[in-house]
């Protein structure tokens, strides 16, 4: 007789119940991270009004014992997951409605979460594999919110938006990202680009038919293939995991930054800077003095990881 699929389920329950149960709590980790955040943003010197919109979030999930009996288990005990967050969106498509796309696109964003019925903060590889499907589908519903409000809206039509989204739980980093925002890491005082700008600049450049200094890679490095929100470009974003440690820096900024200030400054930056305060004042500093041509966003979450051991 060939098994059904509710017989296997019960299949594979009895097995996991057959395992023997680890009654020793959970040693902490992600809760003993700590992050030095900081964010900017500024209008620049041209535009007259600031499309950028960012966010930063820490999300926790916690057990205390209240009352007890047990020897082991006394009022006061917390058994608790810590998580953060960071995005950046930079809009685009007018004054009014770059401004709103940036802006619903991250309110979006934070909706689809709130609204998760399970939040994982115990990762393992499945874990992290559904936090990374999770990020994917939440992108693609943005693009769809996106393209619902400037349908039912005439003065929001053509609005869209970049979108460059972390989330890191313990020493996991994941990124989500589209558009030509940036995400970058500093790791052992070197910087490194963690996502690839989706412009068709840039996509002369990875076809290799032209060099980064080109004269029309210059002139098409702000031409986007992809963007949240856009009928003309489709929307698949890039998503991707990374492993932390200590000491390391994750910068989230807008090309307002990126396209004003070059990456060996902006890691000098980040090497010098005493606070991830003092680094975005600097990096928005140098992006204003550059020209100031756009706005410009930046995050910097500075992290202290302490050893598994």
């Amino acid at each position: 007789m060939k098994p059904t699929e509710a017989m296997e389920n019960e299949t594979d329950q009895d097995a996991e119940y057959a395992k023997p149960v680890d009654e020793t709590p959970p040693r902490p980790f992600s809760s003993l991270v700590v992050v030095d955040f900081h964010a900017m943003s500024d209008k620049g010197h041209v535009r007259t009004q600031n499309e950028d919109h960012f966010l930063v979030l820490r999300g926790g999930r916690a057990i205390e014992t209240v009352m007890s009996n047990l020897g082991d288990s006394q009022p006061g005990d917390l058994f608790e997951e810590t998580a953060f967050g960071m995005v950046v969106a930079d809009g685009v498509g007018g004054e009014v409605a770059g401004e709103v796309a940036s802006r619903q696109a991250i309110y979006t964003l934070l909706s689809l979460a709130l609204h998760t019925p399970d939040w994982n903060f115990r990762w393992g590889p499945r874990e992290r594999n559904t936090v990374m499907w999770r990020m994917k589908d939440r992108f693609r519903r943005v693009n769809a919110a996106l393209l619902r409000d400037s349908a039912s809206n005439t003065s929001l039509g053509g609005m869209c938006t970049t979108m460059t989204a972390a989330i890191s739980h313990g020493d996991d980093l994941i990124v989500g990202h589209i558009g030509d925002s940036r995400a970058y890491l500093l790791h052992e005082g070197k910087l490194v680009r963690l996502t690839r700008d989706h412009t068709l600049g840039a996509r002369l450049v990875e076809d290799g038919t032209h060099s980064p200094n080109d004269r029309l890679v210059q002139e098409l490095r702000n031409v986007l293939m992809q963007a949240l929100g856009s009928r003309e470009t489709e929307c698949v974003p890039d998503v991707h995991d990374y492993l932390l440690e200590d000491g390391d820096q994750v910068l989230l900024c807008t090309d307002g930054l990126s396209d004003m200030v070059e990456d060996r400054l902006i890691e000098t930056v980040l090497n010098e800077a005493a606070s991830a305060k003092a680094a975005c004042r600097s990096l928005v500093d140098l992006a204003l003095s550059n020209g100031g041509r756009d706005n410009v966003t930046a995050i910097v979450a500075r992290y202290s990881i302490p050893s598994r051991e």
